[in-house]
């Protein structure tokens, strides 16, 4: 039976623990502009069709982006490529910090910014992919991606928009201004990581390759993988149900819940705290069950979820079903992740990672656009439900690919730790 992890006896280590206060740090910010950013456009506009239009462009960096990321992250220092990333982000939150506080912001500006965010996500993203396991022995796997997911959870969608919407209200510019300073406190964490995080690339005839090459080296070796390649689809539907509900849920807590910033806000948390929950619960989980099974009953999960939070009449039941759908995108996204990383050669999994992730951010982009005609059409509800048809094709499909014969068989775990949408930036 298949399950990853590591025992209580293995430990992370200090320098994933910095990693984990960068992630952190780096959420929190992050949360506090999740929550003022479409707090902002509803302010700026009415329109579901713009204010979706602001989550699209920070999910289009991924379609332009995706696969060049991992080929760079393939050939150059990981780290490197995270702490520059970090620090060109500082800059440019710090000017839209600045246009807000100016009451210069405007829709087109918010989504230039949140273009040139998605671009710096997606090129981290792309350095990302090989430093957990650079960082932790195969054994533990299971148990660091799940303890940086709902470490990144609790700071990035339970404090951060708390935080973010008492500040917004206080003065708009405020949570710009905080996330400035996390994406610089990031940076200089991963700047100060010691180690080498440079690719360990196998010896090859022709070790003189192109960009280009390597980038569709990558995209092969998923497309030739059949567990992998099935993973991502289902992976591209989730998302895109997550890039859809996430780009209307400002307009949906307030015009259909009767929220204010601060219940938007707490909505968002309820996310967090099923996401925590999720999270920390799969490692036991897939020991005890099986990642097969897991992965078949999240996706269910999810599906019911987004049913009842499209059709609750109170915020109290939205929330709850919210945390629900939390629970169940995280401990999909841990197991999932957590297998990837165990199938992929090192030298291979920032390409492979990208390309993965390429198909699921675009589908997220498609996902903000769908939603943003479907609630003009048909009502802020309409995304939740017809999201649910697609959560649930996800999950047969899931069961038709997902057996444990098909999975490897790894050291199971016993020992629980700890944006894409609504949901880790990681």
């Amino acid at each position: 039976m298949f399950s990853l992890g590591g025992t209580s006896s293995t430990k992370l280590g200090a320098r994933f623990h910095q990693v984990c206060a960068s992630v952190a740090l780096s959420g929190l910010g992050d949360g506090m502009r999740f929550v003022a950013l479409p707090l902002l456009a509803a302010q700026l506009t009415t329109d579901p069709r713009r204010i979706a239009a602001v989550s699209l462009a920070e999910q289009l960096p991924w379609l332009f982006l995706g696969l060049l990321s991992g080929a760079l992250a393939d050939r150059f220092d990981r780290r490197r490529i995270l702490w520059l990333v970090d620090a060109v982000r500082t800059l440019i939150v710090g000017t839209l910090a600045l246009a807000v506080a100016v009451q210069a912001a405007t829709i087109p500006l918010l989504a230039a910014v949140a273009f040139l965010l998605g671009c710096g996500q997606t090129l981290y993203n792309g350095g990302w992919s090989g430093m957990v396991p650079a960082l932790v022995d195969p054994s533990a796997l299971t148990r660091a991606n799940a303890r940086l997911q709902a470490g990144s959870l609790i700071t990035d969608n339970l404090l951060g928009p708390t935080l973010g919407a008492l500040l917004f209200g206080a003065a708009a510019a405020l949570p710009f201004a905080v996330d400035t300073v996390s994406f610089a406190a990031a940076a200089a964490l991963i700047l100060l990581l010691r180690g080498d995080f440079r690719p360990r690339l196998q010896a090859k005839p022709n070790p003189v390759t192109t960009l280009r090459r390597d980038t569709a080296e990558g995209v092969r070796w998923l497309w030739r993988h059949q567990l992998l390649r099935r993973l991502c689809l289902i992976s591209g539907m989730t998302n895109f149900v997550g890039g859809a509900l996430t780009s209307i849920l400002v307009l949906y807590a307030r015009g259909t819940l009767g929220l204010n910033n601060l219940g938007f806000a707490l909505l968002l948390a309820s996310f967090a705290l099923g996401g925590v929950a999720g999270a920390t619960a799969t490692p036991r989980l897939t020991a005890r069950f099986g990642s097969p099974r897991i992965l078949k009953l999240t996706a269910a999960g999810a599906a019911i979820a987004s049913i009842g939070a499209g059709s609750a009449t109170s915020a109290v039941a939205a929330g709850l079903f919210i945390a629900g759908y939390g629970a169940a995108n995280l401990a999909w996204n841990v197991t999932a992740v957590s297998l990837r990383q165990s199938l992929v050669p090192a030298g291979l999994l920032g390409r492979v990672t990208m390309a993965y992730q390429m198909t699921t951010g675009g589908a997220g982009a498609l996902g903000a656009v769908a939603a943003g005609f479907t609630a003009r059409s048909f009502g802020l509800r309409a995304p939740f439900l017809a999201g649910a048809v697609l959560l649930f094709a996800a999950s047969l499909i899931s069961v038709r690919s997902t057996t444990t014969s098909s999975l490897p068989t790894l050291v199971p775990t016993l020992d629980t730790p700890s944006r894409s949408g609504v949901g880790a930036r990681r």
